[in-house]
């Protein structure tokens, strides 16, 4: 019993971790946009953001409007891909 209230007090700790750095929050401005490694950090937590957006926070966005561009770009698209199986090809079948 004790282990699964440690483990409830963690998944929900994480979630607001991750919910405290998501797009879309004001941080940014075009004078300080995001850059790769946010870029990054938001690839990562895009299912998170998607579900915050489904259920009614209009703050949330995927994807931070305030970018550097390419780098932003680049470092989302890799955290996207990685995270959601693109690295599965890599992976072999247990036949």
């Amino acid at each position: 019993m004790k282990k699964k209230i440690a483990l409830i007090t963690l998944l929900l700790a994480s979630l607001l971790l991750l919910t405290a750095c998501l797009p879309g929050g004001g941080s940014y401005t075009p004078e300080a946009p995001a850059g790769f490694f946010w870029g990054i950090w938001h690839g990562w937590v895009a299912p998170v953001s998607l579900i915050l957006m489904v259920f009614g926070d209009n703050q949330t966005t995927i994807f931070e409007m305030y970018n550097t561009g390419l780098g932003y770009n680049f470092g989302f698209y890799i955290a996207v891909i990685s995270g959601f199986g693109g690295l599965s090809i890599f992976r072999r079948s247990k036949d």
